[in-house]
This record gives structure tokens, sequence and C-alpha cells, in this order.
């Protein structure tokens, strides 16, 4: 499977959700970047992904967007696939 990685916040009840999700679809393993903790992840993050909120998830080298985004790709068919690559 794909390496997963989020970037995320201590509070953050949509980064929960997300998680849930892609649990749900067999990721093991998701690689948590706490932009709270360090100012350098956040300015890395809004420079890859030109977005202020979190979550922002990657699956491989792939921009998912925000929880709306990834479930949208699920109830779409295409979440699992991208999983699989």
């Amino acid at each position: 499977m794909v390496k997963v990685s989020m970037y995320t916040t201590a509070v953050c009840p949509f980064c929960v959700r997300a998680e849930m999700l892609l649990k749900q679809r067999g990721v093991a393993e998701i690689e948590k970047i706490r932009i709270d903790l360090d100012p350098e992840q956040r300015a890395l993050m809004m420079e890859r992904t030109g977005r202020r909120t979190v979550p922002q998830i990657y699956i491989g080298d792939t921009h998912v967007g925000g929880y709306d985004d990834l479930a949208a790709l699920d109830r779409a068919g295409k979440l699992l696939p991208l999983l699989e690559q």
C-alpha cells in the first residue's frame, strides 16, 4: 500500500474523521505532520498545497486535499485505487 501522510494539529475533528476513513479503507499507518508544533511545517504545508486548513492529505505524491475531498473521492470509488498504487 502507498504511503499516506497528513498535515494535522492536536485538536482537529476533521483530521480524526479522515484518519478513521483511511483506516476503514485499510491504511495501517499514517505519517502525521503536526503543524501546531512546528511553524516551519505549517509554512511548508501552505507552500505545497496552497491551503491553510488541516487536514491536508497526501496519498503517495498525490495531494488529495482535506477531509471533504477525501470523502468525495471515496464516494466516487476512487480512493481505494489510489491507495493500492
